[in-house]
């Protein structure tokens, strides 16, 4: 009975939309399609109200003549799953529903029906099944951008079809099968003349790029077809491309020779064809005098001295071509090009004295490691950032020369700000023009960049700028721009991180948010510098005209019916009740219910604890001497860390949120549930709480030895051991173990890396941070759905793709930290991830020894530490790009309790005992280790232990 009156509810709403549409300016049909998505979606804006679309300008709505022609509904967090009625409103022109995570659900075959729709853009949402035949109907299609979602099956071959298509992107999917191709009647991809953009990547396509996909009435200047399974040998055709600006064919395995014709696309700037299985000669490029970026690293060309175009192509800033066999010595001249930022020659057979001259740029890096390079004429004041590190120079007496060091940089850009002393209340953020303001937050992903020297702020200054422009000059009420954080990725993507400040009040309307969205994922401007993007956000936090949900069609049907008064009515009596309950519970005392003021409509139920000590925010300034700069042990984007005493004696570390920091409300309340439930002597432990004044303050137990990442920098306060990093990583590991297997329910913690590890006075390593922290119930069957969060080197690469969040995303991320603990190198350096760096060192490597030399130095030669072969392949194994290869965090312990005995048995037969600097080094006690055996491995790298896809 209960869904006969839902349903009959629908169609009343469904008739009386109609009827009350007759009477506006919404076509009936228009109408009773947004009304039925209405009743079906979640998160609309709340001015979806009344009975008119048109007429009531429902933002991110656009209509001509009572026709319904744009949608525009980007960053919203939309919720739903039913598509089917968008296929009835046939006058739609463009559609963009990108960075709504929350909708999901198969594209229907209907949407054929849409024949004046020109712009389609779904990027960062959660589709998935294949993409419907019916795509191909749609003849004025000019856009598609499908990026960043689980779309499967083959690419339809009836988007040949599209004869106006000018930008097809398909990237980062699931995609299979082959390229399509016209065969007899039936067209293919080859067919899409006008198309400029063609955007692949990121798939798992398979097969030959057939020669007749390329032809010379194509008006191609991007083909991104990156990272896919493709085979065969690049074809001729593709030098017929004259207007061809970026060709990326990187990590796919292709074979035979570079055929000679691409010399002809004099147009190209940018060029990746690394990771492949190309062999023959190396290309000859000197006719591409435009060529800025030239990637061709770990292929098998004939063996060569160095090619001449390297020094007479004027605009060329990098240089990728590591593992391929050039020798000989390299030309002092190639050092004097104007525009040289990177030079990256590692794994060759270079040899001779090195000689770089005088007219080098200040600014370039020169990587030529694991090279047959016997001298440097310039070993000492020279001004470059060098790396000889595995030649023959580096042995002996010269291995101290700082060329020959392991060389860990961590810079970074952000935006200037022009306000340094200044600060923000509440949880707005500073802008480059100095006004507290709420930006959307989003990052820009780039397929490919001209340059390779993230430190020169002047390409971001640039970026900003042309933003700037383009948001002015549609229109749109932007103040400013920040950018930050410049990453390349293990796609070989740059990343930047972005905030978007508003204009015209302190923060964004409904309308604002998707226009800016739309036009950073339309990418109608030009940008210096960089190459195509796509723009991935989470919803807006802070709406300028409201963040309430949009009412149910219920509200409808109520305000059409002579119920009003009973409703009016029912709510002065609930209004009096409320009134009475809230008096009842302020006589309670706050210090009963710390969370009186608690928002819940913006930050979701009370926080439910188990024991955690609620303190006053008088308690907390005095144990802290006022919050005292003396006793501030820590700072970052959430605010600072606070050391202090209670009045039991009991020292403490205080986490206190700053006015207009990253860590809002329902992070505050995501740590303080789970880690009041907690208790694991490798968890960081929470003594208590302040939430009050405006406060939202953690106090946890204070660890003093700082994090993990600070212990393997450049300059740490104290050096550990090969053992000692060991028992860090089981510790680490038996903290993620218990919160995967034995909390109920499991937690996933998604943000681990190296500084969300402590180590207290005895070097025990302690999990902390949950701000970020999900719940993985029974009814989530071994998986969530959920906005990709993290850090950026440590994200799971399958759940940036998938958005589907399990517990094997934490081992992916602990992976990473083991690379780290052996290493000691920052999980992105100078803009190689290190899981690409050890897989591609391993591939090259036929007896490990160049992998010895990625070991950090500090802790000893890599051939005397037992259990590092060990230790590698259960990193690799944790970082395997497929979820279901990697181990559990069970196994992991298991495996690193194995490690850690063979080890401590070496170290007890060398009679290796003692450390001044591991007071608690012999308490290493054997019996702490399990008898089984997680894996067998013989000390090598088997051949499934790792994902070479990396």
């Amino acid at each position: 009975m209960l869904e006969m009156g839902s349903r009959s509810h629908v169609f009343l709403l469904i008739f009386v939309s109609q009827i009350l549409a007759i009477l506006g300016q919404t076509n009936s049909n228009d109408a009773t399609a947004l009304f039925a998505l209405k009743s079906s979606w979640n998160n609309l804006p709340p001015n979806w109200e009344g009975s008119d679309p048109c007429g009531s300008s429902w933002a991110g709505l656009i209509c001509d003549n009572s026709r319904v022609t744009s949608i525009k509904l980007s960053g919203m967090g939309l919720e739903g799953s039913q598509f089917g009625d968008l296929s009835s409103l046939t006058a739609l022109q463009i559609l963009d529903l990108s960075n709504n995570v929350g909708l999901k659900g198969t594209l229907p075959p209907s949407i054929g029906n849409l024949k004046n729709l020109t712009t389609l853009i779904l990027v960062g949402c959660s589709f998935f099944g294949p993409i419907p035949e019916s795509i191909g109907s749609l003849q004025q299609l000019v856009f598609i951008s499908l990026t960043s979602n689980s779309f499967t099956g083959p690419i339809p071959p009836s988007i040949g079809n599209l004869s106006k298509l000018s930008w097809l992107d398909l990237s980062d999917n699931k995609i299979n099968g082959t390229i399509p191709i016209s065969q007899g009647s039936a067209l293919g991809l080859d067919s899409l003349v006008n198309t400029r953009h063609l955007h692949l990547s990121k798939n798992q396509l398979s097969g030959l790029i057939q020669p007749q996909l390329f032809n010379a009435s194509m008006k191609l200047i991007h083909v991104i077809l990156d990272h896919n399974q493709l085979t065969g040998e690049i074809p001729e055709s593709l030098g017929s491309l004259q207007n061809l600006e970026i060709l990326r064919l990187d990590w796919n395995s292709l074979n035979g020779s570079v055929p000679s014709e691409l010399s002809n696309v004099t147009s190209l700037s940018e060029l990746y064809l690394s990771n492949n299985n190309l062999n023959g000669s190396i290309p000859d490029l000197a006719s591409m005098n435009l060529l800025t970026y030239v990637g061709m690293s770990n292929n098998s060309f004939n063996a060569s001295d160095v090619p001449d175009w390297f020094t007479k192509l004027p605009l060329l800033k990098t240089i990728y071509m590591e593992n391929t066999t050039l020798q000989g010595q390299i030309p002092v001249d190639l050092f004097s090009r104007p525009n040289l930022e990177t030079i990256g020659l590692a794994n060759n057979k270079l040899n001779g004295t090195l000689d770089i001259g005088t007219r080098y740029g200040n600014n370039l890096t020169l990587d030529l490691r694991n090279n047959s390079i016997k001298d440097f004429t310039q070993k000492t004041g020279y001004n470059m950032n060098i790396s000889l590190a595995g030649n023959p120079i580096c042995d002996g007496t010269g291995a101290t020369a700082k060329y020959c060091a392991i060389q860990i940089s961590n810079d970074s850009f952000s935006s200037p700000l022009q306000c340094p002393a200044m600060s923000c209340n509440s949880d707005k953020i500073l802008s480059p023009t100095c006004k507290c303001l709420y930006p959307y937050t989003g990052t820009l992903h780039f397929f490919s960049l001209s340059f390779s020297n993230l430190d020169n702020s002047s390409y971001f200054t640039t970026l900003a700028g042309s933003m700037m422009s383009a948001f002015l000059s549609n229109g749109l009420p932007v103040d400013s721009v920040s950018l930050s954080d410049p990453t390349v990725d293990v796609y070989s993507y740059l990343q930047i991180e972005a905030q978007i400040f508003p204009s015209t009040q302190d923060s964004f309307n409904h309308t604002s948010i998707p226009s800016i969205g739309y036009l950073l994922n339309r990418n109608p401007f030009q940008l210096q510098y960089f190459g195509p993007f796509f723009f991935t956000s989470e919803s807006y936090c802070c709406f300028a005209d409201g963040n309430k949900k949009s009412s149910s069609h219920t509200g409808i049907i109520i305000g059409v019916s002579v119920g009003c008064a009973v409703l009016v009515l029912l709510t002065f009596c609930a209004g009096l009740y409320a009134f009475r309950q809230r008096k009842m519970a302020k006589r309670a005392g706050h210090s009963s219910n710390p969370f009186e003021s608690w928002d819940r409509d913006t930050s979701g139920a009370v926080p439910q604890l188990k024991g955690a000590r609620w303190f006053s925010f008088d308690e907390i300034r005095k144990c802290t001497n006022n919050f005292s700069e003396s006793n501030c042990i820590g700072s970052g984007g959430y605010g600072k860390v606070f050391k202090g005493t209670l009045t039991t004696g009991e020292v403490v570390a205080i986490k206190r949120a700053q006015h207009g920091s990253m860590q809002g409300a329902f992070e505050f309340k995501t740590e303080i549930e789970l880690l009041s439930r907690i208790h694991h002597k490798n968890v960081v432990s929470l003594v208590g709480f302040c939430y009050e004044q405006g406060e939202q303050m953690l106090v946890y137990e204070y660890i003093s030895k700082g994090t993990l990442r600070e212990s393997l920098s450049v300059k740490p306060k104290f050096q550990l051991e090969w053992t000692r990093r060991l028992k860090i990583a089981l510790d680490a590991a038996r903290g993620l173990a218990y919160l995967h297997e034995l909390a109920d329910p499991p937690i996933i913690h998604r943000d681990v890396k190296s500084n969300n590890i402590l180590l207290d006075d005895h070097l025990t390593a302690k999990v902390a941070d949950f701000g970020l922290s999900k719940l993985l119930r029974d009814e989530d069957k071994g998986h969530v759905t959920t906005q990709v969060k993290g850090t950026l080197g440590y994200l799971d690469p399958e759940y940036y793709m998938s958005q589907q969040l399990t517990e094997k995303s934490d081992v992916y991320s602990f992976g990473v930290v083991l690379l780290e603990l052996i290493t000691a190198r920052a999980p992105i350096e100078r803009g190689k991830h290190i899981v690409r760096l050890v897989a591609e060192t391993i591939y090259d490597s036929k007896d490990n020894s160049k992998l010895y030399q990625l070991i950090d130095p500090r802790i000893g030669p890599g051939s005397k530490l037992e259990g590092v072969d060990r230790l590698f392949t259960l990193g690799m194994r944790c970082v395997n790009e497929s979820g279901a290869e990697r181990p559990s965090m069970g196994e992991a312990v298991k495996e690193i309790e194995s490690i850690l005995e063979l080890a401590s048995l070496s170290k007890y037969t060398e009679g290796d005992l003692t450390s001044s600097s591991y007071e608690d080094t012999t308490q290493l006690r054997l019996d702490d280790f399990y008898n089984d055996k997680a894996f067998d491995y013989s000390g090598k790298f088997p051949s499934g232990g790792m994902n070479t896809t990396y």
